[in-house]
């Protein structure tokens, strides 16, 4: 039984009390504090459950807890209590940082990036967890410590996988010639971690293309599903430089390849065929996939965006005063067509959609705080999505639309997710003024369809 302080709270309840204009009333997160990386992103027991990096005691990064929501539809969600904290004198005492929760014969168990002090290695930390994922018991059992390898300089951010029937891990890393790595382990008992060594770095030609980078950081690889059939697999990183400080204008990279067995050393070899932008939005960063038994489905991480653009971002005296930073992205679902990743809302969203409000043909569309909007052209032309009034046009997003393409636009307060039919998606945030107001502008040929963004019935 659930204690009454581990009671679950419905995040319709948080975004309905909440103050702040910005703040998004579909995207959950707590009421308070700050957030950024979805971790531990998993189904279990019939719940989807999302942890994230978070301080809750203010909108700035420091010492790092995990944040816990979930729910049964990917609709309905739930706050549960802070599932990880840093333990004073233990190995994650600066930070409990990004990892993932998986099933160890029937566990709940947490692998995770856990640091000692400001500056020093991470090091891979377990935690158990309730059948609920709700309670956590951190012992500070440490499964991976820093490589013995001297051309490894820094290293983060674990991942686990299954390939033949065996469990691997890898981890992002940083190499002393300024490539990025992944390295690679063996994780028969997921309490000790076995170093195989550096598994792939940025030097490979398709990956110095699509994914260059010092570091990986946040490294995933998942099978998705493909539209030729074939057993394709998904690597995809964030693309760290130095100097990044939450800017992250590398943005987000994937690779598209396969992945076969050495034959004589019966590891794992991931062969990359091409590659890309994970995400075409500036305000896009440490992205999570949890691979399902027919589905993959994403989370990724918009940040406050402090000082870009004048108005588009917040000040720090903002966030400070507003209390919060951070929104997790609607779950995205993954896909390679005609070779190239393809990246859709999961279909669960399309729940949140509530009343038509217009449907226009070309011209300028008024677009509610809330809205998600449905644009299609007969012929190619420019979609722009602004914030007008008080004598000023901001532009917050402009694209083409090609003929038969298909645009869905969606407004969560300060958070916009632009989807389109057959590639990736655009993420980026936006602070609306006082007086202002979202408008959609239309190209001759097209057509918008806008609803507003309504809590299932």
């Amino acid at each position: 039984m659930t204690s009454p302080d581990l009671a679950a709270v419905p995040f319709d309840a948080v975004a309905a009390a909440h103050p702040d204009p910005a703040f998004p009333r579909f995207h959950p997160r707590p009421a308070q504090g700050w957030i950024n990386d979805p971790n531990g992103i998993s189904f279990i027991n019939g719940r989807y459950h999302v942890f994230f990096q978070y301080n809750p005691d203010s909108a700035r990064h420091h010492r790092i807890a995990w944040g816990h929501v979930s729910s049964a539809d990917l609709v309905r969600w739930e706050e549960h209590p802070v599932a990880l904290r840093p333990q004073d004198g233990g190995p994650d005492e600066y930070g409990c940082w990004t990892g993932v929760v998986t099933d160890d014969d029937g566990v709940p168990t947490a692998a995770y990036s856990g640091v000692r002090s400001d500056g020093g290695h991470s090091q891979v930390v377990i935690a158990r967890g309730s059948q609920d994922l709700v309670d956590w018991n951190q012992t500070g059992h440490v499964a991976a410590t820093m490589p013995d390898d001297g051309l490894v300089t820094a290293v983060r951010d674990p991942f686990i996988f299954h390939f033949n029937g065996r469990r691997y891990a890898m981890q992002g890393a940083g190499l002393a010639n300024g490539h990025a790595a992944l390295l690679l382990y063996t994780v028969d008992d997921l309490s000790d971690w076995k170093y195989q060594g550096i598994w792939l770095t940025s030097e490979n030609p398709v990956a110095a293309t699509f994914t260059p980078a010092e570091i990986w950081e946040c490294p995933q690889l998942v099978q998705v599903p493909d539209s030729s059939g074939a057993e394709t697999w998904l690597m995809m990183f964030s693309l760290w430089l130095a100097g990044d400080s939450h800017e992250h204008a590398n943005g987000v990279g994937h690779l598209v390849g396969s992945l076969a067995e050495d034959p004589a050393t019966g590891l794992p070899v991931f062969t990359p065929r091409t590659g890309g932008k994970s995400d075409l939005g500036r305000d896009f960063y440490a992205p999570q996939v949890v691979s399902l038994a027919d589905r993959a489905l994403l989370w990724g991480w918009a940040n406050e965006g402090p000082g870009r653009d004048g108005r588009r971002g917040r000040s720090q005296d903002e966030i400070d005063a507003a209390g919060w930073a951070g929104v997790l992205t609607f779950p995205r679902e993954l896909s390679v067509v005609d070779g190239a990743l393809a990246v859709s809302p999961a279909p669960e969203i399309d729940a949140y959609r509530g009343e038509l409000l217009a449907r226009r043909a070309s011209g300028t569309v008024p677009v509610p705080a809330f809205a998600e909007a449905m644009v299609r052209a007969s012929i190619e032309g420019p979609v722009e999505l602004l914030l007008v009034g008080n004598g000023s046009r901001q532009m917050v997003f402009s694209g083409s639309i090609a003929s038969g393409e298909e645009l869905r636009v969606f407004v969560d307060a300060s958070l916009v997710e632009v989807y389109r039919s057959g590639s990736v998606a655009t993420t980026l945030r936006a602070y609306p003024a006082a007086g202002e107001e979202w408008q959609l502008s239309l190209p001759a040929g097209a057509t918008a369809d806008v609803w507003t963004l309504a809590g299932p019935a």
